[in-house]
């Protein structure tokens, strides 16, 4: 199923979903409604409230708590790309520049918090305890998995399983609880609750696994960052690390320097090794593979349209070129 699709399967819920954010983004503080709505309006696919909308439908809930929880999840992940931003030192992100460069980390920490803040407000409203109980445990995770990566820059001991963790606290985390979430909007049964946490915790390493691949392998406008941000950073990636402990030593050491000194100066040496020596293609079969297990997971599930876009979304995943 082609991403057109899948996106105009809940079209008309998304825009009930951009409707809800654009009227629980207005503040009194000017500032609050410029950058929030600046954020928003970049906002790429909205991957992770579709996925939200797409559980529900696939568990056949036929209610309408989804359109603002599909919300909430898109309020806590931009309240983490503001948060991300600012440590990272970002001053680029999906082509636009991001809201640190244009009013100053203080400001986008700021409006994250209050993009926090509101999307708990929210949660309330939607009166349930175990969708408070999921999100809250979802933000502690993924504020672990920030700390888990701050730790771990410039660490050119980093392992493939460390790497791993953070990027399932980090990333990974939030597409669980989106999907996670329309199946108990849905009232499913436990067991499918959990395969539909499995299914998004495996999609969305997957994701994360080729967002660090194409920092090495695609053009910054198809990107929409900088190409090599990650290494400028200093952060040990998957293909990074596949180098390091399968590769020449002589190979591994350039890898090495790259990750403990940070920069982009050797981004065009990093490039050709991590490409002659098949780590990208590495990276990409274990990114595949996390997708195969998320495939496996929708078992669960009735046939139908739904089920049929979570399953092109595994395949979206792996496939994508930005």
């Amino acid at each position: 199923m082609q991403f057109d699709a899948i996106q105009a399967l809940v079209d008309a819920d998304m825009d009930a979903v951009d409707g809800t954010i654009s009227d629980r983004l207005r503040s009194d503080v000017v500032l609050i409604n410029q950058l929030g709505q600046y954020i928003v309006s970049n906002g790429g696919k909205r991957l992770r409230p579709r996925l939200v909308l797409l559980a529900a439908g696939a568990a056949g809930y036929g209610g309408r708590a989804h359109i603002p929880l599909a919300a909430v999840i898109e309020f806590i992940h931009t309240a983490t790309l503001l948060h991300d931003d600012v440590v990272d030192a970002s001053d680029m992100r999906r082509g636009q520049r991001t809201a640190n460069a244009l009013w100053g980390n203080e400001a986008a920490v700021l409006v994250g918090d209050f993009l926090y803040s509101r999307s708990f407000e929210m949660m309330v409203e939607i009166g349930s305890m175990r969708v408070m109980e999921i999100l809250s445990h979802t933000t502690n995770t993924i504020a672990e998995g920030e700390v888990m990566q701050l730790l771990n820059i410039h660490d050119a001991d980093t392992t493939e399983e460390r790497y791993l963790d953070i990027i399932r606290s980090k990333t990974a985390k939030l597409f669980e609880a989106a999907v996670r979430l329309g199946g108990v909007l849905a009232g499913v049964d436990e067991a499918t609750e959990r395969a539909l946490a499995r299914y998004g915790m495996h999609l969305g390493t997957a994701f994360q696994v080729i967002d660090d691949v194409l920092d090495y392998s695609a053009e910054a406008g198809e990107m929409g960052k900088n190409v090599g941000d990650d290494l400028a950073e200093g952060k040990p990636t998957l293909p990074l690390i596949h180098v390091i402990q399968q590769g020449e030593a002589a190979d591994a050491a350039i890898m090495r320097e790259a990750i403990e000194q940070g920069g982009v100066e050797r981004v065009d040496a990093v490039t050709e090794i991590l490409e002659r020596t098949g780590a990208i293609e590495y990276a990409r079969t274990q990114a595949r593979a996390e997708a195969d297990l998320a495939l496996a997971e929708l078992d669960v599930l009735p046939g139908g349209p739904y089920r049929d876009a979570l399953a092109g979304l595994a395949d979206v995943a792996v496939n994508r070129t930005a």
